[in-house]
């Protein structure tokens, strides 16, 4: 007989512990790297992008090597909000928001006419058309120079953005948390549901009488909300916008940390984002002429010696620890 699922009390618990544990995380990384804020807050920005990747990927089986198109969106259009004389910071995280959303509906409308490679290579195809517009309309995105000179207002009016990344360490940390528990609620949703069944079983969703291409164009918006916020984080961190940030490299790199995490877990894309990152960061530093060789085998490693991702591996093992059953919308 199959086991029952765990009552919503237990499931909401477990949400808010992993919403305590990133904060707690985040903070210590505050108290405890003081001198690498800028690149936390990278990092930040970075798990945004991969958490939006995580949704059309893990949650709906969408075949995608776009999303930095999405993220780009986001970053440019705040970068350009900035320069125009919007400069309050939520404000901006805002906009890019909005453009990361349009951006992910147009870019839906055209990826769900195809499956499979062939979607993949829509998507491989929109993130560099985008990235050479922004090379040519020079007057708007400043080419390949990219925008510089933002000046985002203090948060709130009273918290300036320092040199040392204090205030745009804690703004992303707040942000990413507020996203976090956000897509909690999405993916449990009833939608969040569907998703999840025309993933594993589109046939029988269909059956059902739910029409698949609104339900994955309404994800790909969200999506690209979530990777617009992490590109306008960028931007106001960093107060520069180039060209990388709407490159095919990032939109790989995003699916590589996802794949390390594991897809179809939300805290699986923060801790492939971290595990990621922070190889890359600590090996290049300590051989900066072979750093790509050691992560390239960390990597491998670890896709072969767990398969499902790090998360999925750790659930499983916790799962069978405590004999608990397989949780339900995940």
């Amino acid at each position: 007989m199959a086991e029952a699922p765990p009552p919503l009390s237990a499931v909401l618990g477990r949400d808010l512990a992993g919403l305590a544990l990133i904060a707690a995380a985040g903070l210590a990384g505050y108290w405890l790297f003081p001198d690498s804020l800028a690149f936390l807050t990278r990092l930040i920005s970075i798990s945004l992008l991969v958490l939006s990747l995580d949704l059309i990927v893990g949650y709906c089986g969408i075949a995608s090597l776009g999303q930095g198109a999405l993220y780009g969106a986001g970053a440019y259009a705040a970068g350009i909000a900035c320069l125009a004389g919007l400069d309050d910071p939520v404000l901006l995280v805002l906009i890019g928001a909005a453009a990361g959303a349009l951006t992910g509906l147009a870019m839906g409308a055209v990826m769900l006419r195809a499956h499979g490679l062939p979607q993949l290579v829509l998507s491989i195809a929109i993130v560099q058309l985008l990235h050479e517009a922004a090379n040519k309309a020079s007057s708007i995105t400043g080419g390949s120079d990219g925008l510089s000179g933002l000046e985002p207002a203090p948060l709130f009016g009273v918290f300036a953005f320092d040199l040392w990344g204090r205030s745009a360490y804690l703004f992303g940390l707040s942000l990413l948390i507020l996203v976090f528990a956000g897509l909690r609620f999405v993916t449990r949703s009833p939608f969040g549901m569907v998703c999840r069944g025309l993933k594993e079983d589109p046939l029988r969703i269909s059956a059902l009488g739910i029409r698949a291409f609104p339900v994955l164009l309404r994800m790909f918006a969200i999506s690209g909300a979530v990777a617009g916020m992490g590109g306008a984080l960028s931007a106001i961190a960093t107060q520069v916008v180039g060209l990388d940030s709407i490159s095919f490299e990032i939109s790989a790199n995003a699916l590589v940390m996802l794949v390390v995490g594991g897809m179809g877990h939300l805290h699986g894309a923060l801790i492939g984002t971290v595990i990621f990152m922070a190889l890359e960061h600590v090996i290049a530093a300590i051989d900066p002429f072979h750093w790509m060789t050691l992560v390239g085998a960390v990597l491998i490693a670890i896709v072969l010696f767990a398969p499902r991702g790090l998360s999925g591996t750790l659930d499983e093992a916790a799962r069978l620890l405590t004999r608990r059953p397989p949780e339900p919308g995940r």
